[in-house]
């Protein structure tokens, strides 16, 4: 976590840079929002994970890494996904900022777009290298194990490919604005997810971080609280702000609307998958497991859908980045 409030404040800090076209409303709200999300971080620091908090007595022989984590490709793939998480939140601080002022134009996306390119292409690198680690390490064969800490990295990746389109569309054609907004909230809430996730204990697995349930309260309050309030503000705020460019049924646009209605149906199947059996251990005490054949008979079938809308696109949006 204090990783986490570094690149956070190291993007901040890109933000704030004197002589950026940013214009200086915009950019004190933007960093308002930020400072409250660095706020709840630094004070999960301090009130329920010190990482300063002194082991007594000190113990004679300090307990090693896991050897299934010395790999150096490991060893990159935390600070990726973290970077990519980090970078979903200033285009998330962003769209609050918008949706304060009442406003998304082209300069608004034009300036959401390196953060969320840089966030994109961080995340994709950390993924690969941990499915590489896994291939090679665990023996996975070279397939997505559909395991839900692996999951949680996925979803904001699916729902980023999805904002990654639609911010283009904004900045070049003034339409799909309060999509694009509601993308950012919703990529972001899903790496906060994540995290919640991780920390909380509800899951086993290697790559769990704790095992203290207070911690997770802790960042599922924090959730309840950014994630509530930005759609809270989306709901009141946005219906005024649509409208702008009309593009035929026929277009590279509407091929655009398919392919992030696709990324974000894919991305609810898989949050659906990896949610329920929590959740239904926790109401009934029932367990249940949603593994491969689910994923793979649900999601699959989408991503075959999503080719023909993909290719050209796409280089439609690299040419645009």
């Amino acid at each position: 976590m204090l990783l986490w409030v570094l690149i956070l404040t190291v993007f901040g800090a890109g933000v704030a840079v004197p002589g950026s076209n940013i214009p200086a409303p915009t950019k004190a709200r933007t960093l308002s929002v930020q400072a409250w999300i660095s706020v709840g971080f630094l004070s999960f620091l301090l009130f329920t994970s010190d990482p300063f908090d002194r082991v007594f007595p000190p113990p004679a022989d300090g307990s090693d890494l896991n050897p299934l984590l010395q790999d150096v490709g490991l060893a990159m793939h935390p600070p990726l996904l973290y970077f990519g998480y980090v970078g979903f939140l200033i285009v998330f601080s962003f769209a609050v900022a918008a949706l304060i002022e009442g406003r998304v134009d082209a300069a608004w996306a034009r300036r959401v777009r390196p953060s969320t390119l840089a966030a994109w292409m961080s995340l994709t690198a950390g993924i690969a290298l941990g499915s590489r680690w896994a291939y090679y390490e665990l023996g996975w064969g070279g397939r997505w194990f559909w395991v839900p800490v692996e999951n949680v990295s996925f979803m904001p990746w699916l729902l980023g490919t999805a904002l990654l389109h639609s911010a283009i569309v904004t900045e070049k054609r003034d339409a799909f604005k309060s999509w694009t907004i509601l993308l950012a909230i919703l990529t972001f809430s899903l790496s906060l997810l994540g995290t919640f996730i991780v920390r909380s204990g509800l899951l086993t697995s290697v790559h769990a971080f704790a095992v203290d349930p207070e911690r997770g309260v802790y960042i599922l309050g924090l959730l309840a609280l950014s994630i509530g309030g930005s759609l809270t503000l989306y709901a009141w705020r946005a219906p005024v702000m649509e409208g702008g460019g009309l593009f035929r049924p026929i277009s590279r646009e509407a091929g655009l609307l398919v392919n992030n209605l696709i990324l974000a149906t894919a991305a609810g199947t898989v949050l659906f998958g990896t949610l329920y059996p929590l959740l239904l251990e926790a109401v009934t005490g029932d367990k249940a497991s949603f593994g491969p054949p689910f994923f793979n008979a649900a999601f699959v079938p989408m991503m075959l859908l999503l080719g023909p809308f993909h290719g050209r696109r796409s280089l439609a949006v690299m040419e645009a980045c």
